[in-house]
């Protein structure tokens, strides 16, 4: 698992101890290094809200980047990106020869077409695709497809989703190999998904096992965002926690 590493410099370094292992190739440990600059570069970028490098202390940017292993000239869907986050993030790392989609679900277009349309001015390669989660496809495969805070909203009945169908959509969307790469706040355990209207959580093996079940394979987690001292009791938005709150990161692979 990734763990907390700090801030991009720790990151990068981190990345190129892992290409020095024993065995490694030179080549291996040259991409390595390239890749850490990319991320390194993208925490850095201009185009950046100040707004959103204040809360990279707590959702550590650079170990999320690392964990999806997002490298230069990868396609990806960042799932209701809102006002862009990680969409600022990927944009730079996947650069020229990459693509982010910024797809806006039908349920919150008429609020959110205007941020994904924002961040498509504002970067190149990023184009806004709006459309129902169920039947969400892009005009090329996908290597990466990644959805932040996101998942549990969209198991709450007044959102009218069919997450079985959603998780299918993903799946074919991606390439043999990718990546479905699900940020999200926990539940205590037991809770499933009985919370997610109130609290904002979804109890992370209920999502993976709702995740496996259109086909995908568990590929990892990373702890960077775990706050154990979160009992995981209150709402996310509750402000004695808010920014705080005990999160997971699932990777999954589509096979193949």
């Amino acid at each position: 698992m990734i763990r907390n590493m700090g801030l991009a410099v720790a990151a990068a370094a981190a990345l190129g101890a892992c290409a020095m292992a024993p065995g490694g190739a030179g080549s291996s440990q040259t991409a390595s290094t390239r890749t850490a600059a990319d991320y390194a570069a993208a925490l850095s970028d201009t185009r950046r809200l100040p707004a959103e490098v204040a809360r990279d202390p707590l959702r550590k940017p650079a170990e999320m980047l690392a964990f999806m292993a997002l490298r230069p000239g990868q396609v990806i869907a960042d799932v209701r990106p809102e006002e862009g986050y990680f969409t600022r993030l990927f944009a730079p790392v996947v650069g020229e020869a990459g693509h982010v989609y910024a797809f806006v679900p039908n349920q919150t277009a008429a609020r959110e077409n205007a941020f994904a349309d924002t961040l498509a001015a504002a970067y190149p390669n990023v184009s806004r695709v709006t459309g129902a989660l169920e039947t969400m496809a892009f005009d090329r495969p996908l290597d990466v497809v990644f959805m932040g805070e996101e998942y549990h909203d969209f198991t709450i009945p007044r959102f009218g989703v069919d997450v079985a169908r959603m998780n299918a959509a993903v799946f074919a969307a991606l390439k043999p190999g990718g990546l479905y790469v699900v940020l999200d706040h926990d539940a205590a355990a037991g809770a499933g998904i009985s919370v997610a209207g109130t609290l904002h959580r979804i109890e992370a093996a209920e999502l993976r096992r709702q995740v496996e079940a259109a086909g995908f394979v568990f590929d990892g987690e990373s702890d960077a965002v775990r706050v154990p001292v979160d009992n995981r009791t209150l709402s996310v938005f509750d402000e004695s926690i808010r920014g705080r709150s005990d999160r997971f990161v699932y990777r999954f692979r589509k096979p193949g």
